[in-house]
């Protein structure tokens, strides 16, 4: 099914919105290491943190943010000034969609025009919903990390995977 939403830059308007997928996200326990559920000033100043070359978008859909996606540094040292790390959250009721999609390619546009040449994301081996919108997005995979997270006392292997711009 093809996305119908709008991809747009994220305003601080659309912090409450970006919290309630997040949240979603570290309760489905599919797509991070966080375990406990975030609050606004949290997010806040994450969303602070995301501006200029660490934006975020966010896609709409009747006038309900229904997903977003954000350019987080990936290392702080200089040498890789050009590589940044992904997060794509989409609500539960439009995963499947295309949503992931329609922001993934925004964002990768958003990234060359921001100068950079590659991105890296980090994924679950068993989310496959997940690994299906990077690969066919052009991602590939990298390796895995054996037991690098744990979550509910579960240890969890953490997938690498990078796309060249």
């Amino acid at each position: 099914m093809e996305s119908t939403a709008t991809i747009r830059e994220a305003a601080s308007e659309d912090i409450a919105n970006i919290l309630r997928i997040y949240n979603q996200g570290i309760e489905d326990r599919i797509a991070t290491l966080e375990t406990d559920t975030k609050d606004m000033a949290y997010m806040e100043a994450w969303f602070r943190e995301h501006q200029g070359r660490y934006n975020v978008l966010v896609a709409e859909k009747d006038n309900t943010v229904v997903g977003w996606a954000a350019l987080n540094p990936y290392s702080h040292r200089c040498a890789y000034n050009g590589v940044a790390d992904l997060s794509i959250y989409i609500e539960r009721e439009s995963r499947g969609q295309g949503v992931g999609s329609s922001l993934l390619q925004a964002l990768e546009h958003t990234a060359k025009a921001s100068a950079f040449y590659k991105i890296v994301l980090f994924t679950f081996p068993f989310n496959q919903m997940g690994q299906g919108l990077y690969r066919k997005m052009g991602y590939r995979e990298v390796g895995v990390f054996e037991k690098q997270g744990v979550i509910d006392n579960q240890p969890i292997d953490v997938m690498i995977m990078e796309k060249m711009l």
